[in-house]
């Protein structure tokens, strides 16, 4: 298990920056965060943490205070497939807690199937507003120039279903026998359906990131079909309550 702790020394920010840089290759001038910037917000309470497995670093979270009471956790960056990102979210939590801040948000593309599955099933972070294009076409070597759309996710941190997921409790997305399928998967394509129901599902590609190098085309469909189906249902007031098979976001009218 990887020791999540604060850091504050400039040597620590300069290897959470190589790190963010080995996972996004960033284009020139283009990074979310500088050393700098680390330094700051370190230096004015912000969050700045690290992930070490031993002397390695494996992951890295910056955040800074945000309206409300809360923490706005702008970028974090992991190893993959290690567990560690959980491991800061539940720092981060235990972090904002302390501070006696009762919400911790962040934004995540909304087509990434892995991100969806561990911000709404593992966290219990709720998505509350669609945000299209939110930091304009993107350079680095993930995005590929898509375009930037964005869920805003909020964690309520002392919310029941989120308190018992940190006790590591699974808690199951009810989906209810006659939800229907507003956006389906059809051969790797955006298939709509009908939203005319209480409860509706959005499905989301198996992969986007494979898609914006090999079928950029499809790429931008999903983009497309996700921005109209999700982010319009959302726009007309229905709420998002979890993610459902690893495949589907569940939206509820309230």
């Amino acid at each position: 298990m990887a020791v999540v702790r604060e850091l504050h020394e400039i040597a620590e920010f300069e290897r959470v920056y190589a790190l963010f840089e080995d996972i996004w290759h960033f284009g020139p001038g283009d990074p979310p965060i500088t050393m700098e910037m680390m330094v700051a917000l370190a230096h004015a309470g912000g969050y700045v943490a690290g992930a070490f497995e031993g002397d390695r670093l494996v992951g890295g979270s910056v955040g800074f205070l945000a309206a409300g009471g809360a923490l706005h956790s702008h970028v974090t960056g992991t190893a993959a497939g290690r567990g560690i990102g959980l491991e800061l979210k539940l720092h981060q939590r235990r972090w904002a807690l302390e501070r006696e801040l009762g919400r911790i948000t962040w934004t995540y593309d909304p087509l990434v199937r892995r991100n969806a599955h561990f911000n709404l099933a593992k966290l219990g972070a709720r998505p509350q507003e669609y945000l299209p294009c939110f930091y304009g076409v993107m350079g680095d070597a993930i995005n590929q120039g898509d375009e930037s759309d964005r869920l805003l996710a909020v964690w309520s941190l002392t919310a029941p279903h989120v308190a018992a997921l940190a006790r590591r409790e699974p808690v199951a997305a009810q989906v209810p026998p006659d939800a229907v399928i507003a956006l389906a998967d059809e051969g790797g394509r955006p298939a709509p359906g009908s939203p005319d129901a209480d409860t509706v599902l959005v499905a989301v590609p198996e992969d986007i990131e494979g898609l914006r190098g090999s079928d950029p085309g499809t790429a931008k469909a999903w983009r497309h079909a996700v921005r109209d189906v999700l982010g319009g249902l959302m726009a007309e007031g229905r709420r998002v309550t979890g993610f459902s098979g690893k495949s589907f976001y569940v939206v509820e009218k309230v």
